[in-house]
């Protein structure tokens, strides 16, 4: 269902975001690359201080790879719930107006297709809105609380929650594997304070020229490979889309290779 999220959502009318929280982000000097000048190596103290961490709540959106991002000491459902609750509506306020509603259960259809094949799909309100988001998230216990879902139903936002030892599915991993480096290679922050101005300033560079994310899954690739094999033909940079015929023996070759057994 997340495969289909990535590569049909879209064109099924329905906007992506993936989900996810980064961290603790702990006071102590961070490994990585840092700029200096030539014979004057970086050096990091080989004592400090524990003051604290921060995490990082992440919002993302891989069609135009635009990110949203709070910075937080703490991150309780109430803190988790009240940042997601204000930016999808956000979302939701930037998307064209919903379609009219459906009979109810042909509405109730559209939001069933997300759930095909799960062992254990959240329960569907009886009555359900049009539907107009699909957030990517892992399945962390805060994450399904009846609360956050049920508001969840109300706006139209079908939430798809990856499996154990899935994180791989989720494209707000990457991002935050980005956004973490360009912010913390080779420094040492002193205060969780200083985590998240980081992070944040580093969000807000990368908001200005965004790179799109496509999904590529290895499953993808497999099957794209398959449609699309291709047989190398020697002397060019030719292939065809298919092996070429080789040509049936005759009854002279018959004879021939027949001769050679013998001899």
């Amino acid at each position: 269902m997340i495969e289909a999220a990535y590569t049909l959502g879209e064109g099924l009318g329905l906007d992506v975001w993936c989900e996810d929280e980064a961290g603790p982000y702990q006071t102590t000097p961070q490994p990585g690359h840092a700029w200096q000048p030539e014979g004057q190596p970086v050096r990091q103290d080989h004592e400090y201080i524990r003051n604290g961490t921060a995490k990082l709540l992440t919002l993302f959106h891989p069609r135009d790879g635009q990110v949203r991002v709070k910075g937080v000491r703490s991150c309780t459902n109430v803190v988790l719930h009240g940042w997601l609750k204000a930016e999808l509506a956000a979302i939701l306020g930037t998307l064209p107006p919903a379609p009219p509603p459906l009979e109810l259960e042909a509405q109730r259809a559209l939001w069933l297709r997300w759930q095909a094949g799960l062992t254990r799909p959240f329960t569907l309100r009886q009555t359900l809105p049009p539907l107009r988001l699909l957030v990517v998230l892992d399945n962390l216990a805060g994450h399904t609380t009846p609360d956050f879902v049920c508001w969840c139903m109300d706006h139209g936002i079908m939430l798809l929650y990856t499996p154990l030892g899935g994180s791989w599915l989720n494209m707000a991993e990457s991002i935050q594997r980005i956004l973490r480096r360009r912010a913390l290679d080779g420094t040492h922050p002193e205060t969780p304070e200083e985590i998240i101005g980081w992070l944040k300033a580093v969000a807000m560079g990368w908001n200005r020229d965004p790179t799109p994310f496509v999904w590529g899954g290895k499953r993808a690739a497999r099957r794209a490979r398959q449609r699309a094999r291709r047989h190398a033909q020697g002397g060019s940079g030719a292939y065809t889309r298919r092996a070429v015929a080789r040509p049936r023996p005759t009854k002279l070759d018959e004879w021939r290779r027949a001769q050679q057994l013998t001899h």
